[in-house]
């Protein structure tokens, strides 16, 4: 059964970084996604990548300063954060997708759901 665990959010200013990291266990490999959640905001995906780390895709809002990687050796999944903004203040959820590409992902079902971690941004 497949399992997902985030870390690494925590408070920085605009302009500052994180690095979040989301540690999967499971049989086999499968995309991974990285979702926000604000309040009073709509649930957006941020990031994906295939399973093999082939592929990845970012929205116009963090495209440029966002990166997703992968070790598939460490079973984690990373999320690099540059330049961060007052709206990309949200709790990040990473989840493993029910297919091994990115395809359709913004409203992609899920095998796996974390926990969350809170980032915030502010001055």
């Amino acid at each position: 059964q497949w399992q997902v665990a985030e870390s690494g959010g925590g408070s920085v200013q605009p302009g500052g970084s994180l690095t979040l990291s989301c540690v999967h266990s499971g049989l086999g490999f499968y995309s991974i996604g990285w979702y926000r959640q604000a309040p009073g905001k709509e649930r957006e995906g941020v990031s994906c990548i295939s399973a093999s780390g082939d592929s990845t895709n970012y929205p116009d809002s963090v495209k440029g300063r966002f990166t997703i990687s992968r070790d598939n050796d460490k079973k984690t999944v990373y999320l690099q954060m540059n330049s961060l903004k007052p709206e990309d203040t949200a709790v990040y959820h990473c989840a493993a997708l029910k297919r091994v590409g990115c395809s359709a992902w913004t409203d992609a079902e899920f095998r796996a759901w974390g926990q969350g971690t809170q980032v915030t941004v502010s001055s």
